[in-house]
Formats: structure tokens, sequence, C-alpha cells
């Protein structure tokens, strides 16, 4: 399986539909490089343009890569290899064709549906078993900027529950997404 995931933390949204960068925070770096692990993904890579986020995300993953967290707990260390940090998604994807030799398919993630770009759980897992080069992006804070949305090949159809609520974690979200693409099922 060739996927990879990204977290996009520049462009995207706040409550009042402004274009923001978030905050990385400490448990979307652990919890999204266990599921990338788990699920199979090659590569996490968190994307923010801020300087101190980055030396943020790297302070912590040398913490448990290299440092005594990665001795401590061996599985946190796997995990945590999985991150690299980036100031934009076109570096991330750049480096995602650098190692698979093709273009990735890029396909983004979103809470409301949206029409004539989208694609399902069962079309996206057929791609990915067919060894399409697959990077899946989240967005934080209120979500993926419109710009990132419009360069995507495939929007994925929302995660729907049974109300009108619909404000998932992003560390939620991409685990009931990543359970559906590429958890085992018999």
């Amino acid at each position: 399986m060739r996927l990879y995931i990204g977290l996009v933390h520049f462009p995207v949204y706040n409550k009042n539909r402004e274009k923001i960068a978030s905050a990385i925070t400490n448990f979307d770096l652990h919890d999204l490089s266990r599921l990338a692990r788990t699920y199979g993904a090659k590569r996490l890579f968190i994307i923010t343009p801020l300087k101190n986020q980055h030396v943020l995300a790297e302070r912590i993953s040398a913490h448990w890569t290299s440092g005594y967290g990665a001795a401590y707990n061996v599985h946190r260390k796997e995990a945590l290899e999985t991150i690299h940090v980036v100031k934009d998604l076109g570096t991330a994807v750049d480096a995602v064709r650098a190692a698979e030799g093709d273009e990735p398919l890029l396909v983004t993630t979103d809470a409301s549906r949206r029409s004539g770009c989208g694609i399902n759980y069962s079309g996206l897992r057929g791609l990915l078993n067919s060894e399409r080069t697959v990077f899946l992006i989240f967005g934080t804070a209120w979500g993926l900027h419109e710009d990132i949305l419009e360069m995507s090949d495939f929007v994925l159809d929302p995660i729907e529950g049974n109300t009108d609520y619909n404000h998932l974690s992003v560390r939620t979200a991409a685990g009931i997404i990543l359970d559906r693409l590429a958890g085992r099922y018999e």
C-alpha cells in the first residue's frame, strides 16, 4: 500500500472562516503517528510554515526517536519515526513524488459533503489496493482552507453520524477514516 498522510496547519480556517495557521499539538503528533504506523502509511507529514512550530514538532519527535524516550518506549519511537515536518503542502507532495516515482493522488478530507469531486471509502480503498500512491490530507482547526481543497484530486466523503452534530477532532476522524480505508476485515 502506497499511503501517505498529511496534517495541515496552514492554510486552515478558524471558527470565523478566516484563513489562519493553527498550532501543533503534542496529542496530534503522538496519535497520528501511531495511526500512520498501525495502518501502514509510509510517512506522516506535519505541514506548517511557522518556524517555532517546526522546532516544537522536531523537539517532541527527537525525544521519542533519539532521546530518552527512544529507549523508554520503542513502540512510540517506531511511530514517531514516520513524522516529517515541512513548510507547505507542495514540499510534502514533492517528497512523496520523489519517494514513489509517480504523482500521488491528493485526497483531502472535509466534514461537509462536497459535490463534483467526491470519492467514497470503497472507491479510495480500491485505489489504495491497486497500488496507486495516495496522499491523504487532514486539516486542523475548523478545516482545510479552500486553497487546499481546490488542489485535491478528490475530497473524501465525510464521516456522518446519526445526528446533525459533526465536529470530530482530527485524531478521531483520522482513526475512523484510516480504519475504513486500511483496516483488516473478515
